[in-house]
């Protein structure tokens, strides 16, 4: 199973002082040192940590192949198109957001999203689409004839911190997820079905399956098992071990444990 490490969060501790240090660049040999497989960064439309020249240097710069994850915003596709990452995954984007909350919604932007496939396409662009573990969204996928798809793994991630760790305890609790351990371990057992059922589907459909969002060192295992999935991509626990242990250690210790 690949490991894309997402290096935004290098930026993010950048931002929170608006000086050039950490600055994400520097991470590109200690990925490679460490052998990961991929390089993701996102390029928000409110650019809150990546900005066009980072992620314009790290294109250029890293050895390992890139995938840039950017909106269906016609300005950010052009850009991308002149960046010209190994891949580029689409993704939903709310400016009020913390963090992504869902996949994209193909149904309701259909056109929008084949416009912007084509446009990668004919600049040799590989495309994956962030999408929810639903047929639907699975179906559609397929017929807009993209390579790869990404699952969202953020339901689950959430139960898995409701239930098993100590996110409960604090001002970050999840209100809709205060519920019996009981129930948390079905919601639990029924996202894993429903992120395994979707997998399996894609791959049935010709399609390469990618999974991330919320994925850390005590839940991964069990994304990590499900077989259709050949890629990981994972950043904010990554980085934040980093802070303890140094980045190479940090994502040595999540290659292990997606073996």
């Amino acid at each position: 199973m690949l490991l894309g490490v997402n290096i935004d969060h290098i930026a993010v501790l950048r931002e929170a002082r608006k000086i050039n240090d950490p600055n994400p660049l520097d991470a590109l040999g200690v990925c490679k040192l460490a052998n990961a497989d991929q390089i993701t960064i996102h390029l928000r439309e409110d650019r809150r940590h990546i900005h066009d020249e980072d992620a314009k240097k790290i294109i250029e710069t890293s050895t390992l192949p890139v995938n840039l994850e950017c909106s269906i915003n016609e300005e950010i596709i052009d850009i991308v198109c002149k960046l010209k990452p190994q891949r580029a995954t689409l993704v939903p984007e709310n400016r009020q957001e913390v963090t992504t909350e869902g996949g994209l919604d193909l149904k309701t932007n259909y056109k929008k999203i084949q416009k912007a496939i084509k446009q990668l396409h004919e600049n040799e662009i590989e495309v994956s689409l962030f999408i929810d573990p639903s047929k639907e969204m699975i179906e559609l996928s397929s017929k807009l004839e993209v390579k790869w798809v990404e699952l969202h793994t953020g339901a689950f991630a959430n139960i898995y911190a409701m239930l098993y760790g100590n996110l409960s305890n604090t001002h970050h609790s999840i209100k809709e997820l205060e519920l019996s351990r009981k129930i948390l371990k079905e919601k639990l057992d029924k996202s894993k079905k429903q992120i395994k059922k979707a997998s399996n589907l894609a791959v049935k459909l010709d399609l390469n399956v990618a999974a991330g969002h919320g994925l850390n060192y005590q839940n991964v295992t069990q994304i990590s098992k499900i077989k259709t999935i050949s890629e990981l991509n994972i950043g904010q626990s990554i980085i934040a071990r980093s802070v303890f242990s140094g980045l190479y250690q940090a994502i040595l210790d999540m290659k292990e444990l997606i073996k």
